[in-house]
């Protein structure tokens, strides 16, 4: 029987990422992985090749509305969808090897199969070809994921109603894709095919989009995506989603009860995910989770039995592929007997429209249900000189920041390169930087930061271009 210091129970970003940490602390590490390949939901249907048809999307997007605008004149300009897909795929496959890369740079056995607890050190992986192996491991760390949720009522056909890992390879653009859910996920696909032709509506039950987020970023996301064309329908609840084979039919009471039906070819369903704990063996171990499926931890991501931890999306907090790789540093560092610490609270959110959408800390209905007394300042993107070059100019950034000290509490952005200038204000609070320290720091000119710069001149009243 092999044996090893650390198990770790998937291979999406916590588990890798907690995998390569604990080697180099000189941990002997094995991975377990059921698919045949590395990186998790993230890599492989999730994060990377939705970011790789939003770029091919926004790309041809450009292409057709704002490259006549720039000069740029092009005759015949047309979709090769197959061909799309295809670099998808393989901006994927160049990815899943990198991580196969460091699990051999770093001397971490790969174990393909489903990993479920024999016993608190034992694991037992179930192989594709029926066979099996026992390994023992001293500490075991679950990083098994998530996967996409539904309604009690929706049957997820996965041709016609599909969830994200469906639509991420579907063989046509759809003529009217219905987007039930308007987060992050859901927002995303669908702006990949409203910019490739198709029509898009979006239902969401809450009355904004992006529940949970800052309302202004809410507001001035919606009302972005629906000057590109994509329709929404908030506050409505679904009832019914009918597959009648070449079309699906939606029925969904609007604000005031009344039934609407809404027809298309395809139904994305986006209403969030759930952890994925499912042939792991917990009730063998005596782990249980609670109602929202979530393993319970402790604040070092300890679970109930001392030598199995959990991290990333079957733990409580937002599902995000970052916030996964920071626990699994932290649990690998604690095995090792060092003192790690993740401040929650600034752990940022993306959605990779376009213009994109960042945040991080506080919103202002936060602070204010707390009763925090904050300054806000906000500047438009529009009054940059870098958007104006760039055609960028939907979008602003605000900075909330506490009426005695100065201390930036929150930054909620929405903007061309948003995604990348969020890792200036975790920067910023990590350091627990005042709207000044940053009002009074060189920005280069012309970009797309000196916006930041501006919302931090303006909480004080000092913005220069608005």
């Amino acid at each position: 029987m092999k044996t090893y210091d650390v198990a770790v129970i998937g291979s999406g970003p916590g588990g890798y990422v907690a995998a390569i940490r604990c080697a180099q602390l000189g941990l002997k590490t094995a991975i377990i992985e059921k698919y045949n390949t590395l990186g998790g939901t993230c890599l492989n249907v999730g994060c990377i090749p939705s970011k790789a048809l939003l770029d091919s999307s926004h790309h041809y997007h450009d292409a057709s509305k704002n490259f006549a605008t720039h000069g740029i004149d092009i005759k015949g300009l047309e979709v090769n969808f197959e061909q799309m897909i295809a670099r998808k795929n393989e901006v994927v496959a160049q990815t899943s090897g990198g991580i196969n890369y460091l699990m051999d740079k770093n001397n971490i056995e790969i174990f393909q199969g489903v990993g479920s607890f024999k016993d608190a050190t034992h694991i037992t992986i179930a192989k594709t070809d029926g066979t099996s192996e026992v390994i023992e491991a001293s500490k075991t760390i679950i990083a098994t994921g998530s996967k996409p949720s539904t309604l009690p009522f929706i049957e997820l056909d996965k041709k016609r109603v599909i969830t994200s890992t469906e639509a991420l390879s579907l063989a046509e653009i759809p003529k009217h894709l219905i987007v039930i859910g308007g987060g992050v996920i859901g927002l995303e696909l669908g702006s990949v095919y409203k910019r490739l032709g198709a029509n898009v509506s979006v239902i969401e039950f809450m009355p904004t989009i992006t529940p949970g987020m800052d309302v202004m970023l809410s507001k001035e996301l919606q009302k972005t995506l629906k000057k590109q064309g994509i329709k929404f329908y908030t506050s409505h609840k679904v009832t019914s989603v009918k597959n009648n084979g070449d079309e699906v039919t939606i029925t969904a009471d609007d604000k005031k009860g009344n039934p609407v039906e809404f027809k298309g070819d395809y139904t994305l369903i986006s209403v969030g995910r759930k952890p994925y704990t499912e042939g792991l063996g917990l009730e063998t171990v005596g782990l249980k989770v609670t109602k929202q499926g979530q393993i319970e931890t402790n604040e070092q991501l300890q679970t109930t039995v001392s030598n199995i931890y959990a991290i990333g999306d079957v733990v409580k907090g937002a599902m995000l592929a970052h916030k996964a790789e920071e626990e699994g540093t932290m649990v690998a560092e604690l095995i090792a007997g060092q003192k790690p610490h993740i401040n929650y609270n600034l752990i940022p959110g993306v959605v990779y429209t376009w213009p994109e959408v960042a945040t991080v800390g506080k919103t202002e209905a936060q602070l204010k249900d707390a009763g925090v007394n904050y300054k806000a300042g906000s500047f438009a993107m529009r009054a940059l000189g870098r958007a104006r070059a760039s055609m960028d100019l939907d979008g602003q950034i605000k900075v909330l920041a506490d009426a005695k000290t100065d201390e930036i509490l929150g930054v909620h952005m929405i903007g061309a390169r948003a995604a990348d200038m969020i890792a200036e204000a975790v920067i910023a609070m990590e350091f627990r930087a005042s709207s000044e320290d940053i009002a009074r720091s060189s920005h280069a000119h012309p970009t797309f930061t000196e916006a930041f710069k501006e919302a931090c001149l303006a909480v004080n009243d000092r913005a220069i271009h608005s």
